[in-house]
């Protein structure tokens, strides 16, 4: 079922009343014409035919009302409604809440289906209630009265009224109240629908009692929406991009409001639109906008990155279908960043560049080569490439991009020879990582020539042959030429003299001509000597001119040194052990080396010498292959000692070289497996008399040289007794006296006794010493004092009482040293030039006390008695 006017309908009224504002057509499913309108509004009805028109005067109507058309079909249950709002010219206000006469809803009639003693059974509501609208932001006043509820019983019995649900007794509550006698249903307050669109709420009525009078009804209240929302974009600032060049209708971006008010009427229905466009390049309306999506896409070509990079707009929204003079609008800012497309080649900045570079040198840079791109910088449609196209077949030079200025450094790779090249003449080409954008050419400034001048130096001569092999026998004589080494300056265009000299010789063999490069040598050749490695001797010499500055360079000789025979083979084992009688096993394998090298070595020839004789008969050799040969015992049985064989060897050069070795081998006794034993073993190793007797004459010394040693530590012990000293003279370093000054009063002052400062062990060299003064100290004969002990077990804390009573009793002992007794000590001579202490007196103005000197210990009693005691002094 469709009713024509599903949409919020808006219409402007003249200020005659009966105006006619707008029409509407209904049709239920039944296709009945009988259809029924009903008005929220009292001042506003519906006629049959769909005319809404006004029922007073609407003079003073200055804001806009909103009011909801109900339509019902009188066989139809069911309801449909829509919103109309009308509107004065020039008066987009919030609607207020007009007096009018309220609605009166009544509880549906009950019909009997049936009778009974009981009394009615079921009942049947014959009429749906239509809902109540209440328009949102009502500036009151509150509260207001919305509808009556009222019972056809209310004549007969006491009726109490109320309303249950939420914005009643439920959260939030409050909203709504009735009034329990009379069913005035108020709301109390404006209401929001953005905070809740509509109410469910149900009517009760009950008698006094409280027993249900009628059946409750249920009351749908739906807030009426009012245009109070602005439409809010989800950024302040949108940000955008399209590529420059781009075609209109391009797509750039979108941007996107929304508003709170009811999105199925024209409170929410927004609308979009440019307001401005900055800067106005190439054309002030370079962007459009679809004003219901918030697309924005380009209408004109002309974007030029390199001209404007980016271009604000302000984008409006305005709701009630963009209508600015009843709808609300908010703005935003929508920022389109030109991207860059490499539509600029690159160009360098001068036709012909130059530079120089110094012959022989390599990773120089010669020159930059500068160049200039609009395009973005640091991209790859800004970076250069530069390439060499003509001018350098050999590859000497390569040109690097410098990644912060874009410059190309062209780079020596390869070095470059005055005497050959002195200038180059390139040709370079420069472009971008990226390729130009379709249509766009290259320019013509996008190559240059480049002149490059090659800058003579002083190079240093070159040996041709680096290194050069000869070859020669060894054992050459010295003073034989083996070769001229000479080298070559390359500088052809400058005169200069080449000298040499030696750089590394090891065995130094050799030596060259300072002047011509001629090597002779100073030693023999020696193939065999360590400095050789693969039959190669190696040195090095080296090569300078008489340039400025001097340059030099290096040339290696190699000798290949052919072998002769100048070394005699070597006998192989030189010591070997069988058995006195002899075995099948009882054999000795032997061989040889020999330092020189094929074919001077091997197969070698072993022999027995003719004398003398019994090694002859004694022995015997067989040859086993080319380099081996077996000694073994010809009789039966040889007694047991080292026997000392000699074997001749030969090697197979020509001529031959024989050598006489000596095999020492030992015979001795064998066990049943043939294995020499041990008794055999030293019996084999023979001592001779002349080893017995040198091992006889050791022992002898060594003996001699224990019992000196013990004479000499008793001797030295009685001395150490018979001295009267407490330690040994040569160990006392008080007999070192060292003299730093003169300050005595001559010769006499010099000569010391220095056993007067000794302690004595006894006093009888006191007393047999001749008369004269004398040094004694003297230990009084008393009972010496007690000392504390300390506990086995101390307590920690008893450790500073322990000290404390050990210091007190030693202060008072008078058997510890010093004594306390007349300490004498030696004349000094006479004749000194220094005057006598005894002219000087003691003078004293006054008396003096010296009774504090009992306070100072026993060590001061003596001297307080001399001068204590008062007047008696």
């Amino acid at each position: 079922c469709v009713l024509c006017g599903v949409m919020v309908y808006s219409s402007q009224l003249s200020q005659d009343s009966h105006a006619h504002a707008l029409s509407m057509k209904f049709e239920d499913c039944q296709r009945s014409r009988e259809v029924g309108f009903f008005s929220s509004d009292p001042n506003f009805s519906v006629r049959p035919d769909g005319t809404v028109y006004a029922e007073q005067e609407v003079a003073n109507l200055s804001e806009p009302v909103q009011f909801m058309v109900t339509a019902r079909g009188l066989h139809d249950p069911h309801i449909w409604e829509t919103t109309v709002k009308l509107a004065l010219a020039g008066h987009p206000h919030p609607l207020p809440l007009t007096k009018s006469q309220p609605r009166v809803i009544k509880f549906p009639r009950k019909h009997q289906r049936g009778s009974s003693s009981n009394g009615l059974r079921r009942q049947k509501r014959d009429w749906v209630i239509p809902p109540i609208n209440v328009p949102e932001n009502s500036r009151g006043p509150f509260p207001h009265m919305l509808v009556r509820i009222r019972s056809d019983q209310d004549k007969d019995v006491g009726i109490r009224y109320s309303i249950t649900g939420a914005g009643a007794d439920q959260p939030p509550s409050g909203i709504y109240n009735i009034d329990p006698i009379s069913g005035n249903m108020f709301v109390t307050q404006p209401l929001d629908r953005e905070e809740r669109a509509s109410f469910h709420l149900r009517a009760h009525a009950v008698d006094m009692n409280g027993n249900q009078v009628e059946n409750p009804i249920d009351l749908y209240i739906y807030v009426i929406d009012m245009n109070d929302n602005r439409p809010e974009f989800q950024n302040q600032v949108y940000n955008g991009s399209v590529a420059e060049g781009s075609k209109p209708g391009s797509s750039v971006m979108q941007v996107t409001a929304t508003d709170s008010d009811d999105s199925t009427t024209a409170n929410g229905m927004v609308r979009y639109r440019i307001l401005s466009q900055t800067p106005h390049s190439p054309i002030p309306n370079m962007f459009t906008i679809n004003s219901e999506t918030g697309d924005i896409v380009t209408v004109a070509a002309g974007l030029d990155r390199e001209k404007v990079s980016q271009y604000t707009i302000i984008v409006q929204a305005t709701d009630m279908e963009g209508n600015l003079n009843f709808g609300l609008s908010n703005t935003a800012t929508a920022l389109i960043s030109i991207t860059d497309i490499n539509d600029n080649p690159p160009e360098l900045t001068v036709r012909t560049f130059s530079g120089e570079v110094p012959e022989n040198k390599v990773n120089v840079v010669v020159t930059n080569l500068t160049v200039v791109d609009r395009d973005q910088p640091h991209s790859p449609n800004w970076n250069a490439v530069y390439r060499i196209v003509s001018g350098d077949p050999s590859g000497h030079f390569t040109i690097r991009t410098n990644p912060i200025t874009n410059e190309g450094m062209l780079t020596v790779v390869k070095p470059v020879d005055f005497e050959m090249n002195r200038a180059f003449m390139l040709t370079v080409v420069v472009s971008n990582q990226a390729h130009l954008a379709s249509g766009i050419q290259s320019s013509l400034q996008s190559t240059a020539g480049v002149t490059i001048s090659v800058q003579d130096v002083n190079e240093p001569p070159v040996f041709p042959v680096n290194p050069k092999t000869i070859r020669f026998e060894e054992g050459v004589p010295a003073g034989t030429t083996l070769t001229v080494f000479a080298a070559q300056d390359p500088d052809h265009f400058v005169h200069q003299s080449v000298r040499y000299s030696k750089l590394s010789d090891p065995a130094n063999w050799l030596k060259i001509n300072r002047t011509n490069g001629q090597i002779t040598t100073m030693a023999l050749l020696d193939r065999e000597s360590m400095y050789v490695k693969n039959n190669v001797y190696e040195a090095t010499f080296l090569a300078f001119d008489s340039g400025s500055p001097q340059a030099s360079g290096t040339g290696t000789l190699q000798i290949y040194l052919i072998d002769v025979n100048d070394n005699a083979p070597v006998l192989i084992p030189r010591e070997a052990q069988v058995c006195e009688r002899a075995r099948p096993n009882s054999k000795i394998n032997i061989t040889a080396s020999d330092a020189d090298a094929d074919p001077n070595v091997g197969p070698f020839v072993f022999e027995l010498p003719s004398f003398p004789a019994s090694v002859r008969r004694n022995w015997t050799i067989s040859r086993l292959s080319g380099d081996y040969a077996q000694l073994r015992l010809r009789i039966p049985y040889l007694e047991a000692g080292v026997y000392e064989i000699p074997v001749i060897v030969s090697d197979s050069g020509n001529p031959p070289l024989t050598n006489r070795s000596v095999i020492r081998v030992k015979v001795c006794p064998c066990d049943d497996n043939g294995d020499c034993s041990a008794t055999g073993a030293v019996a084999a190793a023979g001592l001779g008399t002349g080893a017995i007797i040198a091992i006889l004459i050791c022992i002898i010394i060594l003996l001699s040289m224990v019992l000196l040693f013990v004479v000499w530590m008793k001797r030295r012990e009685k001395e150490r007794q018979a001295k009267p000293l407490l330690i040994d003279p040569e160990d006392d370093v008080r007999d070192n006296i060292l003299k730093y000054d003169e300050e005595g009063g001559g010769e006499e002052d010099q000569d010391y006794d220095l056993s007067q400062l000794q302690q004595p062990e006894s006093l009888e060299h006191i007393i047999n010493k001749p008369s004269g003064v004398r040094r004694v100290d003297e230990r009084p004969v008393i009972a010496e004092s007690q000392y504390p002990v300390r506990p086995s077990l101390p307590h920690p804390g008893d450790i500073g009482d322990f000290i404390n009573d050990g210091l007190r009793a030693a202060d008072n002992d008078p058997t510890a040293p010093p004594y306390d007794s007349l300490l004498v000590f030696d004349y000094e001579g006479s004749g000194s030039t220094a005057g006598s202490v005894s002219s000087l007196n003691s003078t004293s103005s006054g008396d003096q006390d010296y009774d504090y000197l009992n306070d100072w210990g026993p060590r001061f009693k003596k001297l307080a008695d001399l001068y204590g005691g008062g007047d008696d002094d």
